[in-house]
């Protein structure tokens, strides 16, 4: 970050007052919006200074969307990498082995499960769903399935995945259903 900073102070300021410099001049030629046409490429210059104007924004256009572009993917390639290999490839004991995978929980045994279970299962069902238990259970498994899909839960072995994003999901969705009264998998299905 360092590294960053510095050349934002080395390059990047000197960079935006000759930048600056130069559109105040080429404004004081012609228009504001002739500049900003002139610099993004959509007109052709008719005087010096937009020519250089036009000059600059054919050379910077292209790097900010470029420098732009780079730093999403390095993002996205950063994320990925953040799990590391020690963690990922680790190698599971007997008793994780030997143990048979969790399911997803039913939503009928919510019926007459816990007071939160029973406050979830009202809420996905009766107010989401309005009353459709099947696709309910759809939803849910759904949900369920994609969440644990997603790299924050990538280092937990299944059984643990399972229970946190089923105890996330929960909350979450039960929010959902009860403030907005709307499904989200119901949505993107939209």
């Amino acid at each position: 970050m360092k590294g960053v900073t510095q050349w934002v102070l080395d390059w990047g300021l000197p960079i935006a007052v000759l930048l600056g410099a130069l559109y105040i001049f080429a404004a004081r030629a012609e228009s504001p919006s002739e500049v900003y046409r002139v610099f993004t490429l959509i007109d052709a210059p008719q005087h010096v200074l937009l020519w250089l104007a036009s000059l600059v924004g054919w050379l910077l256009v292209p790097a900010i969307i470029g420098g732009f572009a780079g730093h999403v993917i390095a993002e996205r390639i950063s994320r990925a990498k953040s799990i590391s290999t020690h963690t990922l490839f680790q190698q599971r004991k007997w008793r994780q082995r030997m143990r048979p995978p969790g399911l997803i929980d039913d939503l009928a045994s919510y019926f007459h499960g816990t007071h939160a279970q029973q406050d979830f299962a009202d809420a996905w069902v009766r107010v989401a769903h309005r009353n459709d238990w099947s696709r309910a259970q759809d939803h849910w498994e759904v949900f369920v399935r994609d969440a644990m899909s997603t790299q924050q839960y990538a280092h937990l072995d299944r059984h643990e995945c399972l229970r946190q994003v089923q105890n996330t999901a929960r909350m979450t969705l039960r929010v959902l259903a009860r403030s907005h009264g709307l499904c989200i998998v119901c949505e993107r299905r939209r």
